[in-house]
């Protein structure tokens, strides 16, 4: 705890550390709460002891085969025009994509709304959609968000029908406010003059091969999101002409002169599934891992490390998670460390932190660098397959840190392979996805991988990260890169992560 005073912060999260705090005390690991909290195992440092203990377990990091995203895939600008106190945003966002299907309307998910997100203050209101100029008929459903608030799904009835393989082009503005001292993806700091915008714009909501997902948001302490891989072609913030902004992908420039004396920060990525922004009173620093650039933005108020100690502990992360699982699939890592927030939060190529000692929580680096591969780089539905992101993460996560031992790891309490709906209602929801979805699956993953053989199941797995590149996996996708390995499927299936029948995925789902 810094001498800052400590924000507020929804009442589960005090519930979750206490919980964790006791199971630390009665195992005797070092354990550290994130927003869905989990155990943690010693952290392999030194680049020498981590080329014995990763030896002859990875495959050649050079040589991935990943293939580049698809030349289809959407097209997305977005200006984010920030106020003068930083408590709130007015954007447009223009978004092209090729619908595989025939499509009405589009639908856009303001996850801004959801449940805990916006009973922390946030909001995001969609003030109009158009086309070739002409304003839509729009529709906005609660789908989950609270009484009162905006709602999470925007419906924008075309004027007629588009057939399939026909490019569709779309003009978004709205409007966001933030919340004071939230412990969410999305809020602002007045004390330390900081604000931080994960998916603080309309996402696009269309999957091939699914359509529009439309699924409610529920109070569940998890990410609901699914988007596809998109090409950001531009991103322009404008800010107070003092303010530092991070934000995602390759920095266009140098900061740019708007009429009304405040700065405009321009961004552009070549292959992302969401963006994050932090704007504010921080100071900015970069080096190079390999082919990878960290950005890194702390507190000018002060942090509990310094930029060396996050520096040195990113370097190690990225060059264990790569040793194991070939390149970053991007070329920069945009990583915010927040004076409001407990845990970490991923984006393809960016991370938001908590403002806690890298070198005690070495794990939560690991597990949040991880998702830029299970997640960033082998998308999933959040809300259906919450597991194929954050088992994996956690999986991962162990994996490059010590030899885990199958045998020992907690089985999940119930079907590993849940949606993050099927966990709302229970008074332990929170605890109860934690177990299952993280601890549960990465042990499903465990065991599957000694079932399956250490070598081969690793080969699978980079296998199906190669063929599932930039799209949304599905579980019948893992389970097709594991069909040589029955033993392996027979765990996973047992744990309820993969479907019963045969794995009989065509490996081009989604």
């Amino acid at each position: 705890m810094t001498a800052r005073s400590r924000p507020l912060r929804p009442f589960w999260v005090d519930r979750v550390v206490d919980r964790w705090r006791s199971e630390r005390r009665r195992r005797g690991r070092a354990l550290y709460p994130r927003r869905v909290t989990r155990r943690c195992t010693p952290f392999v440092t030194g680049f020498a002891v981590l080329a014995l203990a990763l030896g002859g377990c990875a495959g050649s990091s050079d040589d991935t085969g990943r293939p580049d995203p698809p030349e289809d895939r959407p097209v997305v600008s977005l200006t984010y025009s920030m106020s003068s106190a930083l408590d709130s945003m007015t954007g447009t966002e223009r978004v092209t994509f090729t619908p595989d299907r025939r499509v009405c309307e589009l639908v856009f998910r303001a996850w801004a709304n959801k449940p805990l997100t916006a009973s922390t203050g946030n909001s995001l209101t969609v003030r109009d959609v158009r086309v070739d100029g002409a304003a839509l008929p729009l529709s906005v459903s609660a789908a989950g968000a609270p009484t009162g608030r905006p709602g999470t799904l925007v419906t924008a009835r075309l004027p007629a029908c588009s057939p399939a393989g026909t490019p569709v082009t779309a003009d978004l503005s709205y409007a966001v406010t933030l919340g004071a001292g939230t412990d969410e993806r999305i809020g602002y700091s007045p004390r330390d003059r900081i604000a931080w915008l994960g998916t603080a714009f309309p996402l696009l909501a269309w999957q091939r091969g699914v359509g529009w997902v439309t699924d409610p948001a529920v109070a569940v302490v998890g990410e609901s999101a699914t988007s596809e891989a998109f090409r950001l072609e531009r991103l322009q913030v404008v800010a107070p002409a003092q303010d530092v902004v991070s934000g995602v992908g390759q920095e266009q420039g140098e900061p740019s002169s708007a009429p009304d004396g405040r700065r405009v920060h321009t961004f552009s990525a070549d292959a992302v599934r969401d963006v994050t922004v932090t704007v504010g009173n921080i100071v900015r620093s970069t080096a190079k891992v390999g082919d990878t650039d960290i950005v890194l933005s702390l507190p000018r108020n002060g942090s509990r490390a310094t930029a060396q100690e996050w520096t040195s502990r990113l370097t190690a992360a990225v060059t264990a998670l790569e040793a194991r699982f070939g390149p970053m699939p991007f070329p920069s890592l945009w990583i915010s460390v927040l004076p409001a927030v407990t845990d970490g939060v991923e984006y393809p190529g960016a991370v938001q932190f908590s403002d806690v000692d890298p070198a005690r929580e070495r794990w939560l680096i690991l597990h949040e660098l991880a998702h830029m591969y299970f997640y960033g780089l082998v998308g999933n539905d959040q809300g259906r397959d919450p597991w194929l992101d954050e088992a994996f993460a956690t999986y991962a996560e162990e994996l490059v840190s010590a030899t885990p031992n199958a045998a020992d790891c907690r089985p999940a309490p119930s079907g590993v392979g849940r949606s993050l709906a099927s966990f709302a209602g229970g008074a332990g929801k929170d605890d109860d996805y934690v177990d299952t979805v993280y601890e549960g699956g990465a042990c499903a993953l465990h065991r599957a991988r000694a079932a399956g053989g250490a070598e081969a199941f690793d080969q699978a797995v980079r296998e199906y990260m190669r063929t599932r590149a930039w799209t949304v996996a599905q579980p019948a996708d893992l389970a097709y890169a594991l069909r040589d390995l029955p033993e392996a499927v027979a765990v996973l299936r047992r744990a309820g992560a993969l479907p019963p029948a045969a794995g009989t995925g065509s490996g081009v789902t989604g």
